[in-house]
């Protein structure tokens, strides 16, 4: 989890990935024993000189400039998350010396807002994909093979849990998404100890997940659309939002809505309705 040797791999990665034809270099005659950009290509397709750039991928990028670095990601192609990634890794802050914060802790407000939803599967996560709270219908339509009082994190789900896998019948996309999105929070928190242990544990625990993470993938995602085959209603395309929750420290709330007069607002709705209680009381926040 270290940033500046996380640099490295990160740019050695990317390199990889640019094939010489595309940066506009023409091969010379003769076996090439790498396939993406030499580093002595990259650094002149960039402007840098070749001690700079070897220097980066070393790991030791704390004095690189801004011009450097953008001119870096357009050679490289970076979209705009994996350039503000790449920033993060060369100039990375001190870690915390502070002892790990308590267990984070839903408001009141989103609480209540999360049980008023009813009729909207609905949750509050942190910023490492545990679920701090979820809704009734939540719970039913990602989870309902757990205890409403679990606080699972979906991203381990996601690896290890059969019964949560089986939701995504486009499951190596939603695998691919979710090691991305890790990547780019574990940048922005190197000093998150409880992050670094989950990403630990999955790599210990799931070959496919160490193989994503070692491809270095960056990339966020605030709203779409997830296609589910839920075990009680079946298919449905649920579009989703995260909403930022202000000065909770990552926690998010993401909300999953069906086109209205949809065959999937109808599996949406019977799932509320095979999932009903008939105590009031139950249809309330889980934390």
């Amino acid at each position: 989890m270290e940033a500046l040797s996380e640099l490295g791999e990160f740019l050695k990665s990317r390199r990889a990935a640019v094939r010489p034809e595309e940066a506009g270099i023409s091969p010379l005659p003769g076996r090439r024993r790498v396939t993406g950009l030499r580093r002595e290509e990259l650094a002149m397709l960039s402007g840098v000189s070749v001690t700079h750039y070897t220097r980066l991928e070393q790991g030791r990028g704390n004095g690189a400039s801004d011009s450097v670095l953008d001119a870096i990601a357009r050679t490289l192609r970076l979209s705009e998350d994996e350039t503000a990634h790449l920033k993060r890794l060369a100039r990375p802050v001190a870690a915390s010396r502070a002892p790990q914060a308590r267990a984070p802790q839903v408001s009141a407000s989103a609480r209540q807002l999360l049980a008023a939803m009813t009729g909207i599967p609905t949750l509050v996560l942190d910023r490492r994909g545990e679920v701090l709270a979820w809704n009734r219908l939540g719970h039913a339509l990602l989870a309902g093979h757990l205890d409403p009082d679990a606080r699972p994190n979906l991203i381990r789900m996601l690896f290890l849990d059969e019964r949560y896998r089986e939701l995504y019948p486009d499951r190596p996309e939603e695998t691919q998404l979710a090691v991305a999105s890790l990547r780019l929070v574990a940048g922005r928190h190197p000093d998150d100890r409880r992050l670094a242990e989950l990403i630990g544990e999955l790599s210990m625990k799931s070959a496919e997940f160490a193989s994503l993470w070692a491809r270095h993938p960056v990339r966020t995602c605030t709203s779409g659309v997830k296609r589910l085959h839920h075990p009680l209603v079946g298919p449905m395309d649920l579009a989703f939002e995260n909403l930022d929750i202000p000065g909770s420290s990552g926690q998010r709330l993401i909300a999953y809505t069906a086109e209205p007069g949809s065959p999937c607002e109808a599996a949406l709705r019977m799932l509320g309705e095979l999932t009903a209680v008939p105590d009031p009381d139950h249809d309330r926040t889980h934390s």
